[in-house]
């Protein structure tokens, strides 16, 4: 963390205690609450964590550690992610610009490092260690800075950020809508939200196969899950994608065996081995996992008052875009 970045967003609320420091980079130390002393956060590899080490989230900090490169649109050198992003939150370069943009459960940091060509001015958080990943993938790409945290308890006042921003994490949380409520906090009057979550629209498609072995897998070991899928997913790839190329069938027959497939992205065999055991193992190891209708969503914006606001099929399932009323 950048004594710059401790000024900006923590200074009012803590007093720094740094024990290793490298250059303007604080790697190490404490922050103390400035009305409780004993209230303390520390900052572990330049990043301050104000969360327990071990969470609800393990299986995440692990995947992102293991798979740090695997999603960044800099290493498949596709576009990949900017495309997701454009048209999911359909926000532009110019837009960002400059702006300041608060990103909930970051992972290893692939919308990140888009947020950051933009020149936005990005805090990025996740509730694991896979900050950690984001980290060393984006620190010197830009205006950026990382901590651990709770998407239920973030730890700046509301109404702060120009934009906030929550691809791919609402549904693993314990209560999805709550979890939007408190992201929503902190966006200013004016400002832009977008989220997705997980579809719950009742029919039988291959990503559903989950369901079926999900109470299985979340009761292994997140290491011992990822080990075996590592062997399983490169043996059963080429008779999943049969399955994944026969029209109609493929719903019914790819709920079954669950291998997220990527055979149609263009990739290198060993990255689209990759992309399955990490997305495979990603749907199977996660605590928490719950869809929401369309309905849902919308009724979510609803009850803020959003009038300028957009939900529709996208990017995990669901995107919800919307601008706080002023």
């Amino acid at each position: 963390m950048k004594r710059e970045h401790f000024e900006n967003y923590f200074g009012q609320q803590y007093q720094l205690f740094p024990s290793d420091v490298a250059g303007d980079e604080i790697v190490g130390g404490e922050m103390r609450l400035r009305q409780q002393a004993d209230h303390k956060i520390s900052i572990k590899n330049a990043i301050p964590r104000f969360v327990p080490t071990k969470n609800y989230a393990d299986s995440f900090g692990l995947q992102w550690n293991y798979f740090r490169s695997t999603q960044l649109d800099s290493f498949t050198k596709k576009p990949f992610t900017r495309n997701r992003f454009l048209q999911t939150a359909k926000w532009t370069d110019a837009q960002l610009k400059g702006k300041t943009v608060l990103e909930a459960g970051s992972g290893a940091g692939r919308f990140t490092e888009i947020f950051l060509a933009t020149g936005a001015k990005v805090v990025s958080f996740d509730y694991s260690n896979a900050v950690e990943a984001n980290y060393r993938n984006n620190v010197h790409k830009g205006d950026v800075m990382f901590f651990q945290g709770d998407i239920f308890d973030i730890p700046f006042s509301d109404a702060s950020f120009d934009f906030v921003f929550c691809h791919g994490v609402l549904q693993h949380t314990p209560s999805p809508q709550q979890a939007f409520y408190a992201l929503e906090k902190k966006l200013k009057p004016g400002g832009r939200i977008s989220i997705d979550i997980y579809h719950k629209d009742g029919k039988i498609r291959p990503w559903k196969s989950k369901y079926l072995w999900r109470p299985l897998t979340t009761r292994m070991s997140p290491e011992a899950l990822l080990a075996f899928l590592k062997v399983f997913i490169p043996l059963w790839l080429p008779f999943d994608t049969v399955i994944k190329i026969i029209p109609v069938l493929r719903n019914y027959l790819g709920a079954i065996v669950p291998c997220w497939n990527y055979f149609y992205t263009g990739l290198p065999l060993k990255q689209q081995v990759q992309w399955a055991v990490m997305d495979t193992f990603d749907a199977l190891a996660a605590q928490y996992d719950i869809p929401v209708t369309l309905n849902d969503a919308d009724q979510w914006f609803k009850n803020l008052g959003y009038l300028d606001y957009e939900v529709f099929e996208g990017g995990n399932g669901i995107v919800g875009n919307g601008t706080k009323p002023s």
